[in-house]
């Protein structure tokens, strides 16, 4: 069998796998190997797998990836997110569907000290959710607006998805994380914008305005939060400025997690300390699973040629740069609706990443743009893991078709970001441009 062969057949393989519910890191590291033996030699293949776990596991640059698992964990259960939320809600109760925009504002913030977008939306709808049927919003946009602002995570620093994508594409971790501010800003302005639209042509979707808290309690709510903010800018400027590596950056966000947690529970450490340790833990172990399943996959389809034979059919159907990105817009929506986001991007980068360089595309812009993808594809039914998420912690009276209906007005202001993002390229590459260091 010839090895181009070989190596098209482990990809039809793998989406069966896949789809018969075979875990993700098994199925690429099980196809990877079996395709370097089959298309080179036992002794290449297992050559590749006696080093490739070790240079992923040993990788200094690679900590910043339980880092900022630990970060969001430790984020998670201290209770910031209580107190991001209150604060805007506080600020924002006298405008017109003021809790949709506490939501967007608060997970936005939120965002910024947690890389996880389930993460986001789990927390957001065990809070947000019981106000916001207690004042009389419904159900359906209610949720929606918390599954879709869960997604801000995969855009705005630090985030897993990012750092998965610039280890996949050999990138800079630290430029693509500074790129993402921009878009992460754009996309919850896009959302204020598109709430403020909504809840007036369909007066309807939100109850009348309640009455404005006091100064006092605006002032005091905010004051609840400037250690997190004041976290947010240390890092972001850290980065921004050279000051600390992304792997530096992920530590400092761990320990001022840590600190800020301390002084929420005034110094109590249980239980919460040993919940997100093992939380970070388990989901670091399994992130790491993927990715050394995901390069022995791609080191199969290198080896076979397949990469090579994709990017010239790319070029036969796409002759453009612009039409080259539609294409992978319009993949990646489709893709997105079955697969969930790591398999998605483990599996197809590989492939899109070789052909976007044919292109001359720039690999931060082209990240951003990816990762824009994988926020729609985290809420498009019927595989977006935030729909999953958020459904794991409603009442018994919302269903599906709530959720359904709610995101439905998010998916579509998604696309509008995501035109920007393609029409506008500096909106991704202006900060990167001017880094420090």
């Amino acid at each position: 069998m010839e090895s181009l062969t070989i190596g098209y057949t482990c990809v039809a393989l793998l989406m069966v796998l896949l789809f018969a519910g075979i875990p993700v890191a098994a199925a690429m590291g099980l196809l990877g190997i079996a395709g370097m033996i089959l298309a080179v030699s036992e002794g290449f293949a297992f050559g590749q797998l006696r080093t490739l776990p070790y240079q992923v596991t040993s990788n200094y640059g690679y900590a910043v990836l339980p880092l900022f698992v630990l970060m969001g964990t430790i984020a998670g259960a201290s209770g910031m997110t209580e107190r991001l939320f209150f604060a805007t809600e506080a600020w924002m109760r006298r405008i017109r569907g003021g809790l949709y925009q506490a939501v967007v504002l608060g997970s936005a913030l939120f965002a910024a000290i947690n890389g996880s977008t389930t993460v986001s939306a789990v927390l957001f709808m065990r809070l947000a959710y019981p106000e916001m049927l207690k004042y009389g919003y419904p159900r359906s946009l209610s949720i929606g607006a918390i599954a879709a602002t869960g997604s801000f995570a995969a855009m705005i620093p630090p985030s897993i998805t990012m750092v998965l994508y610039a280890i996949i594409c050999e990138v800079s971790v630290g430029q693509l994380l500074i790129a993402g501010i921009l878009p992460g800003v754009l996309t919850a302005a896009i959302y204020l914008i598109g709430i403020w639209i909504i809840v007036r042509v369909w007066p309807e979707m939100a109850p009348p305005v309640r009455e404005a808290a006091s100064i006092e309690v605006r002032l005091k709510a905010v004051s609840e939060t400037w250690p997190v903010v004041i976290l947010i800018m240390t890092i972001s400027v850290g980065i921004y400025s050279g000051l600390f590596a992304p792997s530096a950056a992920g530590a400092v966000g761990a320990v001022g997690c840590f600190l800020l947690a301390l002084w929420i529970f005034r110094g109590r450490f249980r239980p919460w300390l040993a919940s997100a340790m093992s939380d970070a833990a388990a989901v670091s172990c399994i992130i790491f699973g993927i990715l050394i399943g995901g390069l022995l996959y791609s080191r199969m389809i290198v080896v076979t040629g397949v990469i090579d034979d994709f990017v010239g059919l790319v070029g036969l159907i796409a002759s453009t740069r612009l039409g080259f990105l539609m294409l992978v817009c319009i993949f990646y929506l489709i893709v997105g609706c079955f697969l969930d986001t790591t398999s998605m991007m483990i599996v197809t980068l590989p492939f899109i990443f070789p052909a976007a360089m044919k292109y001359n595309i720039d690999p931060i812009w082209f990240g951003i743009l990816i990762v824009k993808l994988v926020e729609i594809a985290v809420i498009t039914p019927p595989v977006g893991l935030n729909l999953f998420a958020v459904m794991s912690v409603v009442d018994k009276q919302t269903t599906w078709s709530h959720l359904v209906r709610g995101v439905t007005p998010f998916i579509a202001l998604e696309v509008i970001v995501l035109i920007l993002l393609v029409a506008f390229p500096e909106v991704s590459l202006w900060l990167p441009r001017k880094m420090l260091g």
